[in-house]
């Protein structure tokens, strides 16, 4: 695909967790996929007729088996934060028909304990998972998605502030 073909594609519709715990830090899932240092926090696609805040919460537990009754939300990005996918990548994924993503990011606080992560759910995409500090989140993500972690850690930072 050229770059003018992938400029043209839309981007997919998905959502994003910042799952935190008592202590501040950040749930982080290395990616299975991605031999190298990859870290993320849970996000996914919407399914067809899907609230956002639905989309999250089966997102976070189809991801970490952590359940609705284990969390709340605490905040929502006012905005959609588009990121776009490395060229040689937008082929390989959702099989070329988005340069990349859109995403409505949630805030939510963890009221469970560490037994209650499971990352060996039936289509799992974390390899292994722990809480990090937010001043680590930007250093441990793969660089196309910086700047999206960049305004999550921002619009969420006036909830955050006051608990770490």
């Amino acid at each position: 695909m050229t770059p003018e073909d992938i400029a043209k594609l839309p981007y997919r519709t998905c959502v994003g967790v910042m799952l935190v715990n008592a202590g501040g830090d950040v749930f982080t899932g290395k990616r299975i996929d991605n031999p190298g240092n990859a870290w993320q926090m849970p996000q996914g696609g919407i399914d067809l007729g899907e609230a956002p805040r639905d989309a999250a919460l089966r997102e976070l537990g189809e991801e970490t088996g952590v359940g609705p009754e284990k969390v709340s939300i605490l905040a929502e990005t006012d905005d959609w934060i588009p990121y776009d996918l490395p060229h040689d990548l937008v082929p390989k994924l959702w099989k070329g028909r988005y340069r990349g993503q859109e995403q409505k990011w949630f805030l939510l606080q963890f009221h469970g304990a560490d037994t209650d992560v499971n990352i060996a759910t039936e289509h799992p995409e974390f390899s292994e998972w722990k809480w990090m500090p937010i001043d680590d989140l930007l250093g441990n993500i793969v660089p196309f998605k910086r700047h999206v972690y960049e305004k999550v850690i921002a619009s969420f930072q006036s909830v955050l502030s006051p608990r770490v």
